[in-house]
């Protein structure tokens, strides 16, 4: 692969209830296990950062293949929910929702648009195979 950019983080602390921060300083926050899970919930956590991550990466892959497409997306929004929970091996494991907003698009052209961003997104290409994603388009 080529490298066109690297992110670069440090986390420290207790992990989960720790802090991070990334290289260059724009990101630098205190981490904490959300209430759910027995924590605080006094900082963001994983979960919340690979969501945010996640909805934005999908939006920029579906603006990607509308312009090739040349279709309407203005007003398009792109909202993840990211789950944890237990795995039957010991562990702990992930599994995602995008919801795809295309007002502008009827059902066929949103899905299809919707499907091809699944194909170009990276982190639907990192995730794919190794944890469950669903992807639903809405018109909303």
């Amino acid at each position: 692969m080529k490298t066109l950019y690297t992110a670069e983080a440090l986390a420290t602390g207790a992990g989960r209830d720790g802090h991070g921060r990334t290289s260059d300083g724009t990101l630098d926050l205190d981490l904490a296990v959300p209430q759910a899970m027995g924590g605080s919930g006094d900082g963001t956590n994983p979960e919340q950062l690979f969501a945010v991550g996640y909805a934005a990466c999908f939006h920029s892959a579906l603006q990607v293949v509308a312009r090739e497409a040349k279709a309407d997306i203005s007003d398009s929004a792109v909202g993840s929910r990211v789950h944890i929970g237990p795995n039957d091996a010991g562990g702990f494991q992930l599994a995602v929702e995008l919801e795809v907003t295309l007002p502008h698009l009827d059902a066929e052209a949103a899905q299809q648009l919707a499907d091809k961003a699944h194909e170009v997104c990276p982190y639907s290409n990192a995730t794919r195979g190794n944890i469950d994603v669903t992807v639903t388009v809405t018109q909303d």
